[in-house]
């Protein structure tokens, strides 16, 4: 509140000779106020505004809900590709699908070099989410050495089989210049389709050279390729 000037206390102070009404000096701003508060109501108001803030953002806080998690979907089908490449060296046996192939040389491989076996098993693990063969049997373990492939196809069936899942078809494509495979094609999807407990009826196999490109055109090396469809039980 401003302060009174001189004419307004010399009218104050007329009036009250007549009303013999007792002569007030207007209230002078404290020196702890502003604007008629006192310092200590602005505090009390500014502590309760900030509480009232500092509620409000913790309340904020508190109320995030966190996002609920969606439970894993069971897939009706999964999709694996596989590849697998050995090398071709004198002195090994060539093992393909479980058979041996009559050649002049054969894999060079930590295990028995099943190009093929190894290939599916790939195809297994990567449609169930799972490390590659290299990782569950790794060639660092002596007990792999030598050992069969067969031993691999057993527990990628039984992974399968753990996962609730059956083989719905697969398709594997062999890539060697020699030996021709189509003497012993159906030896081989005979046996791969045992080892899977698969009917034969699913299991596709196929070869082809590499048209004397690089080594596997050179019979320096074997690959495969297999792609795998495993359908809920």
């Amino acid at each position: 509140m401003a302060m009174a000037t001189s004419t307004q206390l010399s009218s104050s102070l007329f009036h009250s000779q007549i009303t013999k009404k007792p002569f007030l000096l207007p209230p002078a701003a404290a020196p702890n106020s502003v604007h008629g508060f006192s310092t200590r109501r602005l505090k009390s108001l500014s502590l309760s505004h900030h509480s009232s803030v500092s509620a409000s953002a913790a309340s904020s806080a508190v109320d995030v809900t966190e996002p609920v998690k969606k439970p894993v979907r069971t897939l009706p089908f999964r999709v694996g590709h596989g590849f697998d490449l050995h090398r071709l060296e004198p002195g090994y046996p060539l093992i393909i699908g479980g058979i041996d192939i009559p050649h002049d040389r054969g894999c060079g491989a930590h295990s028995d070099g099943d190009v093929l076996l190894h290939c599916v098993v790939d195809a297994i693990l990567g449609a169930l989410g799972l490390p590659d063969i290299g990782q569950i049997f790794p060639d660092s373990d002596p007990k792999w050495k030598g050992a069969a492939s067969s031993v691999f196809i057993k527990e990628a069936v039984r992974l399968m089989d753990e996962a609730g899942y059956e083989i719905g078809n697969l398709d594997a494509t062999l890539i060697l210049q020699r030996p021709k495979i189509s003497p012993h094609k159906e030896t081989i999807r005979s046996n791969l389709s045992k080892l899977l407990g698969a009917d034969p009826s699913v299991v596709n196999v196929k070869a082809k050279t590499h048209e004397k490109v690089d080594s596997l055109g050179e019979n320096r090396s074997i690959a495969a390729h297999t792609v795998i469809l495993l359908m809920k039980k």
